[in-house]
């Protein structure tokens, strides 16, 4: 095999396993938000209360309001589900401006297991997390 026949297998071969991987995240992403949309709607019909959700200044630094209303995810209070079933990181760097005026976090696409691939290995099941919050919910 010529060395440029090679380099097209294996550039062939790298591109779709990324395709694989891409689906794969897809789905979990996917599997993930059907949680969150079908632990939201158990939520109000348990009458179990949102709160205000506060972004954390990276390393502990301060807090920012939010408009966001909704339920954390993580005890560290790090993630969290607004009412309306996004989800949302709640660490960013935030400026003595965000302390003072509040900040807006963008939704992101939800894991299945949060807290993957962070330093200080605490990860747990987005589903653990949401039986956490109201025991029993997926029950029925």
């Amino acid at each position: 095999m010529r060395d440029d026949q090679w380099a097209r297998q294996r550039a062939e071969a790298v591109r779709l396993q990324g395709e694989r991987l891409q689906a794969r995240q897809d789905a979990e992403h996917t599997r993930a938000e059907a949680l969150l949309r079908e632990f939201v709607a158990a939520a109000r019909t348990a009458g179990l209360a949102p709160v205000p959700l506060q972004v954390q200044g990276y390393g502990g630094r301060g807090t920012a309001r939010t408009p966001l209303v909704g339920w954390y995810l993580r005890v560290d209070r790090t993630a969290g589900v607004s009412t309306d079933g996004e989800f949302y990181v709640l660490t960013a760097p935030i400026s003595l401006l965000d302390r003072v005026r509040g900040t807006r976090p963008e939704p992101r696409r939800p894991p299945l297991l949060l807290g993957a691939g962070g330093k200080d290995g605490d990860t747990i099941p987005l589903a653990d997390a949401l039986e956490r919050l109201l025991p029993g919910w997926s029950a029925g």
